[in-house]
This record gives structure tokens, sequence and C-alpha cells, in this order.
């Protein structure tokens, strides 16, 4: 099999396609799974493409975080620039609700609480997402993880990539103040964006009837037009209105919509958090959807410690020379925990800290 490299990973197939860049499943010299990002060629000459694209490897470095992919390699002045996150297998918010329909109440306040949690560390460090939306959320085997900071900024920079009143974000997800082009945006507009996703994930619909990006942006930003919340529970209809307000500072901060969001979940499903956290993994992640490393790749190599990185099924069984045991020594079962091998390696796959 022979593929392409980009920056040490050969790139195995495509995963999908942004504004900014190509998304591959890649795969580095020693089996690390990453989600490669190759910045469009034809975008390459545009005026501050390259210096978005080295904000965004900035952006993620500063991020942490079990509810963010981390960052695992970037050169954004290569040719082509390229940045590698963590690989997280599972499916969008989106392709889950458009296969299995929108998600429970429970479930789907849970879900917002762990992605308040994660834009809370976000925040943390004075950045902005700006582009929250279902198609930015994966839904992992640990739970949802926000993915794609190609639109984030610092809060308190002092210099704009982007020209004054240009539009940055999913016009479907944008918040008015986004819509009017302003540049001192708050975490305000990430509560917006997280309103909207949790609107889609109880829904299945949008804020807007969908109709062309000019007269989207028409309805966004007239403030008596209010967003569609029909099919929105009760339980959830006075939070989700008071994060998609028209005026900024009249939405709750990031930990008031994640408390109130815990106090929906355990009162309507009558279950801890755990339990919680539990069942909307059980729910939203399918096996199915992870990418497994080719097995008649030649490269990467095989790990150091010595385990293979795949197995595959039915494979023969190499031949042993027999031991010779002493009759007058007891025999000892030995355990077969090579399942916790494969587990121990994913847990540490996922914890950059360990």
């Amino acid at each position: 099999m022979t593929l392409k490299k980009i920056g040490g990973y050969q790139v195995v197939k495509p995963l999908g396609s942004g504004g900014m860049g190509d998304v591959y499943f890649a795969v580095s010299a020693t089996a690390d799974r990453v989600a490669l990002k190759v910045i469009k060629q034809h975008l390459i000459e545009a005026p501050t493409v390259r210096e978005r694209f080295a904000t965004e490897v900035e952006s993620l470095k500063l991020v942490y975080g079990s509810r963010v992919a981390r960052l695992e390699d970037a050169d954004a002045f290569a040719d082509p620039a390229w940045l590698a996150v963590e690989y997280v297998p599972g499916a969008t918010l989106r392709q889950h609700v458009d296969a299995h329909g929108p998600l429970p109440v429970a479930l789907a306040a849970m879900a917002g609480a762990m992605l308040a949690d994660g834009l809370a560390k976000v925040h943390q460090v004075k950045l902005l997402h700006r582009d929250l939306k279902p198609q930015n959320i994966i839904l992992g085997p640990d739970g949802p993880k926000v993915i794609d900071f190609g639109l984030a900024v610092l809060v308190e920079r002092d210099d704009y990539l982007t020209e004054p009143g240009a539009l940055i974000g999913t016009p479907a997800y944008m918040s008015p103040e986004q819509v009017r082009g302003e540049r001192d945006l708050t975490p305000a507009v990430d509560i917006y964006g997280l309103g909207a996703t949790l609107v889609f994930a109880l829904t299945g619909h949008g804020l807007y009837p969908p109709t062309n990006s000019w007269n989207l942006l028409l309805r966004i930003s007239e403030p008596g037009d209010l967003p569609d919340l029909s099919g929105v529970p009760e339980e959830l209809i006075g939070l989700l209105g008071a994060m998609l307000a028209f005026d900024p500072t009249a939405r709750p901060s990031l930990d008031v919509a994640r408390t109130r969001l815990l106090e929906v979940a355990t009162a309507v499903s009558g279950k801890d958090v755990v339990d919680l956290r539990r069942e909307v993994c059980e729910l939203t992640y399918h096996g199915d959807t992870e990418v497994l490393i080719p097995p008649d790749l030649s490269d990467p190599q095989r790990d150091p410690e010595g385990t293979t990185v795949v197995e595959e099924e039915n494979a023969p069984v190499p031949e042993t020379t027999p031991t010779k045991v002493d009759p007058e020594l007891p025999t000892k079962t030995q355990a077969d925990v090579t399942w916790l091998v494969d587990k121990v390696r994913r847990q540490y796959a996922r914890r950059s800290t360990l």
C-alpha cells in the first residue's frame, strides 16, 4: 500500500472537508492515529490564511481538558501547511441525530453540561471557539468532544487577522453579534452556539428554516425574529431561550448553564451524573464508525514494547516449540490480559498528562 506522507504521518483516508482545509485519517511511525488537517492549496496565497492557520496551532497549544481533541503536532508554514490532532472515533452530533433522531432530554442535557465543561476550559485560556455546531462535536467512546478551532481567536488580541466587518462562523449557528461583524466578541458567543447546538440535538431542526445564507443572516440580525424552539422539552425552554438571547449580556454564564443542565438531567431521569454520563456514551458512540489502521500498512512500525498494533481476525496462530513440563511441579494457568493492555493503551492515548 503506497500512501502519501505529510509531516511524518502516513495518510490513510479522507475524513471530511471544511472551509479552510481537508481532514484525513493518518498514522504516525509508532501507530498513533490522528486527524490530519491540511490547508486547501487554493487558499495558500490568500491574505492572512497561513497566519490564521498558525493562530489555530497556537490556540490548540493552550487548550486542555478531556472535552477537547488535543493537539499532536503541526507545521503552519510547510507546503502544504498541516495540523495533527487526536483522532476521536465516533460520529459527529449532526450525523448521529440525522441517523438516529434527537436525543432524550436527560441525555441531551447531560451532553450539554459536558460540552459546557469543555468550553469553560477553552475560555479559561482567553480563547473563543466561535464556530460551535453539531458538525464540530464528535461523540466519542468517552462522551462528546469539541473539535476544529480553526476560527478561534484570542479574546484579548491586539491585532486582528480578519478584515473589519468580516463574518467568521457558520450562518445557521452564528450569534447576532457575529452576524454584525463585531470584533469585540465575548464568551457569550459560544453560549449562543451551545444553545443552538442543543436545540438541534433535542429537535433535529435549526433555529430558523433552511434558506440562503443572506436571508438567514438577515433573520438572525433582526431582534424581533425569534429562534424556533418548537419541539424543545418544557424543562429546557427557559434555559435555551436565555442562551439564545439577542443581547449577549442577557445570556447566562457557562457555569450557570452547566448547573441548570445538570439539574434538568438528574431531575428528569432520577439518575446521578455517573449513570447519565455512561448512558450518553452508550447511546451516542457507535464503534462501527471507528477507523482502524489497515493491516497491510507497511508503516507505522511495530510498537517498541512488542505488541502488535492491529490484530487480524481469524489470523493463523504461529507454531511454537512445546515446552517440557516437570511432572513434579504444579501447572499454572496463564490469564489472557491482552484486552487489559489494549484498554490501558487507549486510555493512555486519550490522556496527554499521563
